[in-house]
């Protein structure tokens, strides 16, 4: 069975996570994609906590069949990988994460554990991603994948959110609306 896993703190999910799922499900004919949330990502901070963000994430993936969502407990790909113990899953990635892949714990042991599927998009030449390619003990164990753009990041849905703009059209509208229902993401009033 070839089974995709999907990590990411998802603060919130949008709609390029989405088309990264269903780009790599269709391409690589995924019969499992394990969706996994981060809940204490040691890496970054994260503003809506781990079982707002898992119930977001539910949301989102429930157009993809294949989608399985779950909290992940650990910190870092390689431990996640390691307690999953799958046979030869492929770990993907959007090619923004791929240029610092080098600096991951356990780069080779995350390539020992699983192929890495690396969706390309704007904004990160090629040149880029040879360059970290080259550096890999296994190379051969990564594969670039296009999908259709999506110049979305979830830095920039929380920052329209806390202006108080729309963010129709970059999140599935169940998570719009989970969103506007919590309360999430808004400016907090200053003092006075």
């Amino acid at each position: 069975m070839s089974v995709g896993v999907l990590g990411g703190t998802f603060d919130p999910p949008h709609l390029g996570h989405l088309a990264l799922a269903r780009g790599a499900v269709a391409l690589f004919g995924l019969e499992r994609l394990l969706i996994r949330v981060v809940a204490d990502p040691g890496h970054r901070t994260v503003t809506a906590p781990a079982g707002v963000r898992l119930r977001l994430a539910e949301l989102a993936f429930a157009a993809v069949p294949e989608g399985e969502v779950a909290l992940d407990s650990y910190q870092r790909t390689v431990d996640s990988l390691e307690a999953l113990a799958l046979d030869d899953p492929l770990f993907l990635v959007g090619a923004d994460e791929f240029v610092s892949f080098a600096t991951w714990k356990e780069p080779d042991r995350v390539l020992e554990l699983a192929r890495l599927g690396v969706a390309t998009r704007p904004g990160y030449s090629r040149e880029r991603l040879e360059a970290v390619l080259e550096g890999l003990a296994r190379p051969e164990r990564v594969v670039f994948f296009e999908i259709e753009p999506q110049p979305i990041s979830s830095s920039t849905i929380r920052s329209r959110v806390g202006a108080g703009e729309a963010i129709h059209g970059f999140v599935p509208a169940a998570v719009a609306a989970e969103i506007d229902r919590l309360g999430l993401y808004r400016r907090r009033p200053g003092p006075g």
